[in-house]
């Protein structure tokens, strides 16, 4: 069945999935979107500026997003927020939505085995943890990968999804627990039984960091080590790419945390940063590891080749692409692939020196809960 294509906060706004319904705009917008904020979620600060205003530009589906950043904290936020049912609509996997196989293939270069690796290690001067607890898992990749340099240790892992399940069948963790580390059922089964937390680029999607912080420290033992990795929204490439930065990926990233504002947060919390090594700027002296990731120019690159050619077929299109445009944007695809290829050769190449500078794009944080 056909929805009509539209905005989902439009007059004849259309909620994708089976048995679509169309539902006026003032019920649209209040089920999808959140009041707009005034102010900065971390600090309180008013003085907000505008970053981007962007479509879904990597999965196509209706609706419009805005990322706004405090002038003060520099906290980045989707602003109006999405709603719990929003979210869901938009994580949701929809039969025969359009698919860019050259965007999600940039986007996995986070998860490749390799960065994997090296995100494990840099736990070994810690020693072997006795049980270890990875947020977010997702089919439990890390866990499986780090257990080639802590064999003895036991993983277990929570993800909002039945993954985690299908990972623990698989062997790749323990225990697999369902649901937001935040929730007060999950939150007390997890208290204090875990040597390391990790939570690698998954404070972005939460709807409270706040949140997300205190709970993986309740979680841990006394002297234990949080394992953070997630996105720096001051990196060069975001200015330069502005909507095209895949990193912002809306609408499924809520937040974005400058290094400072996590590293303050978690010293109030009596935390130690141990983490000394520093990345981007030269000389800065700030006590995280800049972790780039890349794939900045390979992404604007498949997100802006995807826009520019006729758009896909959709389950929330009223009118189907001809038969002539559905050729023409698989054609075309193909022949930008070079293209997009050529953007991540380029990346790959520049990685070792754009790390050490205002361009890395993502930060790593190790903190050690206070034994006291």
């Amino acid at each position: 069945m056909s929805v009509p294509d539209a905005p989902i906060d439009s007059p004849s706004a259309a909620v994708p999935g089976a048995g679509a319904v169309v539902v006026p705009a003032q019920q649209a917008s209040a089920r999808v979107h959140e009041p707009r904020r005034a102010d900065c979620p971390w600090c309180g600060s008013a003085r907000l500026r505008n970053r981007l205003r962007t479509g879904d530009l990597r999965r196509h589906r209706p609706g419009r997003f805005t990322v706004d950043a405090c002038r003060d904290c520099g906290h980045t936020f989707q602003n109006p927020r999405l709603t719990a049912e929003g979210l869901a609509l938009h994580r949701r996997v929809l039969r025969g939505a359009p698919r860019d196989a050259a965007t999600d293939a940039v986007l996995a270069l986070r998860d490749a085995p390799r960065r994997r690796r090296a995100t494990a290690r840099t736990m070994l001067r810690f020693g072997e943890p006795e049980s270890w607890l990875d947020v977010g898992t997702g089919h439990a990749r890390f866990p499986d990968t780090a257990r080639e340099f802590f064999p003895y240790t036991a993983f277990d892992g929570t993800d909002l999804t039945p993954r985690a399940e299908r990972a623990r069948a698989l062997g790749r963790i323990e225990e697999a627990h369902i649901g937001p580390l935040t929730s007060p059922r999950l939150r007390a089964r997890v208290a204090g039984r875990y040597d390391v937390v990790s939570m690698l680029y998954h404070l972005e999607h939460t709807t409270d960091p706040r949140a997300e912080l205190h709970a993986a420290l309740d979680a841990l033992r006394p002297g234990g080590h949080l394992l953070i990795e997630t996105l720096d929204p001051r990196s060069a490439f975001a200015a330069l790419f502005g909507r095209w930065w895949l990193s912002y990926d809306q609408p499924r990233r809520l937040h974005l945390l400058p290094p400072r504002n996590l590293r303050a947060e978690l010293e109030r919390l009596g935390c130690e940063t141990v983490t000394t090594r520093s990345g981007a700027p030269f000389g800065s002296g700030s006590r995280h590891r800049a972790v780039h990731v890349p794939y900045d120019l390979a992404g604007a690159t498949a997100l802006a080749l995807s826009q520019a050619l006729p758009a896909p077929d959709a389950p929330w299109r009223a009118i189907p692409p001809t038969p002539f445009q559905r050729h023409a944007r698989t054609v075309l695809l193909r022949a930008g692939t070079p293209v997009v290829a050529a953007a991540a050769l380029t990346d790959l190449a520049l990685a070792p020196l754009l790390r050490h500078t205002p361009f890395a794009n993502a930060y790593r944080i190790i903190a050690r809960k206070p034994t006291g």
